[in-house]
This record gives structure tokens, C-alpha cells and sequence, in this order.
């Protein structure tokens, strides 16, 4: 062991490390130990924080913690790490890809002491400058409270500018084509994809789900004037998503948009369940998860 900023460091940490009567283990990077008193297989002992995070998808490798890469997940880690000695493991409501944005992503932690919850958000952000990295919101949640599985509702948005010039003040926040497009009759080839269906059609072919049926709730297409011209909204709600679903989606509808497909097309290609059926898949930097809903907002009435 050596003595680093006043904690305890091992140069090659043994497998397993203890806190608060639990063990970590660095391997699976998961708090094994005690019975949890609120009826689950394992109790952290220790509280629980519910944090909603906004972030540009920019300088990252995705949400998720990646060896030798930059990430979301990994950097927040690394913030609470600095606050209280020991690793950190957080979990979020859904994994977003390199250069995918969010407004409200949700994720959970749990900590070696209690926290005012403002005090925990206010001292994660001083150390997540200079970083687009943000918690714009905290709340003590019960230790059975999970920021996945509880979870029943992800809300998308996707934003795409209409115009010839290149994006200058909007450049990694939007995908910019330069045609325009016709969202009457996007919005007829969406509403086809609606409702319970196998969307293997529009997930990735390294989408690892167990099934590709799933309930798409809303797909809404929104003609907006956006500061620096026409744009097309696309608003999209499930419970949850494939890999790549949303951007197969838009890249599809798109198709629609300037005339390519038409919306029989896009229901044939439903149909199809083939991936190689469907359209173009829209690049990331127009995507956003702007949120993720719970049968109880924990966020509602106490940050």
C-alpha cells in the first residue's frame, strides 16, 4: 500500500476491499455483503442518491466506462472517488454512444456517509469542471431504488436543421442535411411504426437484447424555426429501446422526408424484420435522451 492524498492506495488492489461492513470487489466493480433490510439479495449499508445528469456527447466515448477511453460514467466515478476515499460504481437509466447527448439522464450511487443532497451535487460539479459534464439535480432515494429497473418510461429527442450552410453555433448538437424535408408524410410513415412490434428491422446487428419486440409509445415529428433555421423534431417514447433504434428510425423517416421511401415503404420494412431492410441510421450528434420517468419522480419534491 502508499499513502496517496491522504488515502490508503494499492498499486494492484487486492480482489476485494471493506467499507461500512461490505465488501468491494474490484473486479465486477459491485458492493457484495449484507442481507438488505428492505427485502433485496444485498444491501450496500450504505445511502442511496438518485442524480439527473446533463451532458454534451462530444468529448466522450459514450456514457459507459471504457478502459484507457473518456466517459461519462467513468469521469462522475472518478469525481466521487475524490470525495469520499474507496471506488465509486454508479448506474444509470440506459447506456448513450459516443457523441450522443443528454438533458436528463438518471443515474444512482451509493455513498460512504450521508449527504445533504444539494451539498453531494454542488461538490460533484465544482469537480467535474471544465468538463460538459453537469448534476442538475440530487435526491436520497431507498437503497432498493434502482436508476434501471425502475424505471418505465425513456424519452428521446432528435434534432435535425434543414439548411445548405454548415452549422456553425449548432455544430455537434444537431445533424444537418441540406434538403428539405416534408414532415406531414414523416409523420404518416411514423405513425405506422407505433404500438407493439419486432423491431429487428431497426436495432443494430450487435444489439445484444434478449428479444427485439418492443412497445414504441410516441414518435413524433415537430416542424420547429430554430435559431439557425428550419428544423424537424423527432420526440420518441418506450419504456425501452433496441441498440441504435432511435437513429434507424430518423435515418429511415428521413428517407421519407425528401421523397426517397414512402411510408408503405417504411411498414414494409417493419415487416421485413431484416436489418438490412432498413434505411440509413442517422448519425449521433443529433440525439438526446431528454428523459426518463418513474412511478415516483424522485426528484420531485426533494433535490
Amino acid at each position: 500500500m502508499r499513502r496517496v492524498a491522504g488515502r490508503d492506495e494499492c498499486r494492484r488492489p487486492h480482489r476485494f476491499a471493506r467499507r461500512n461492513g461490505c465488501l468491494w470487489d474490484h473486479d465486477t466493480r459491485l458492493w457484495q455483503g449484507l442481507p438488505c433490510r428492505t427485502g433485496g439479495d444485498t444491501c450496500t449499508g450504505m445511502p442511496r442518491y438518485a442524480l439527473k445528469v446533463e451532458y454534451h456527447g462530444a468529448p466522450f466515448a459514450g456514457w459507459q466506462r471504457q478502459q484507457g477511453l473518456p466517459s461519462v460514467q467513468g469521469r462522475i466515478e472518478e469525481v466521487l472517488d475524490r470525495l469520499e476515499s474507496g471506488a465509486h460504481a454508479i448506474t444509470a437509466a440506459g447506456r448513450t454512444d459516443a457523441g450522443v447527448h443528454a438533458f436528463a439522464q438518471v443515474a444512482h450511487c451509493d455513498m460512504g456517509k450521508a449527504w445533504d443532497p444539494r451539498r453531494l451535487g454542488a461538490a460533484v460539479n465544482f469537480y467535474l469542471k471544465p468538463d460538459p459534464v453537469a448534476i442538475t439535480a440530487c435526491a436520497r432515494v431507498d437503497d432498493d431504488w434502482h436508476a434501471r429497473f425502475s424505471a418505465v418510461e425513456r424519452r428521446y429527442l432528435f434534432r435535425l436543421l434543414m439548411r445548405r450552410a454548415p452549422a456553425t453555433h449548432e455544430a455537434g448538437l444537431v445533424w444537418r442535411v441540406k434538403h428539405q424535408l416534408d414532415p406531414g408524410t414523416m409523420q404518416k410513415a411514423a405513425n405506422m411504426l407505433i404500438g407493439r412490434h419486432d423491431f429487428t428491422t431497426f436495432r443494430s446487428s450487435v444489439c445484444q437484447a434478449a428479444s427485439p419486440i418492443k412497445t414504441l409509445d410516441a414518435l413524433d415529428v415537430e416542424p420547429v424555426e430554430g435559431a439557425s433555421g428550419p428544423e424537424i423534431r423527432f420526440h420518441v417514447r418506450a419504456r425501452s429501446f433496441l441498440y441504435n433504434q432511435v437513429r434507424s428510425f430518423v435515418g429511415t423517416l428521413e428517407r421519407v422526408g425528401v421523397g426517397a421511401w414512402s411510408p408503405t415503404d417504411v411498414r414494409a420494412a417493419l415487416e421485413a424484420r431484416d436489418r438490412a431492410a432498413c434505411g440509413p441510421v442517422a448519425p449521433p450528434q443529433g440525439l438526446y435522451l431528454a428523459g426518463v420517468g418513474y412511478p415516483q419522480d424522485p426528484f420531485a419534491t426533494r433535490e
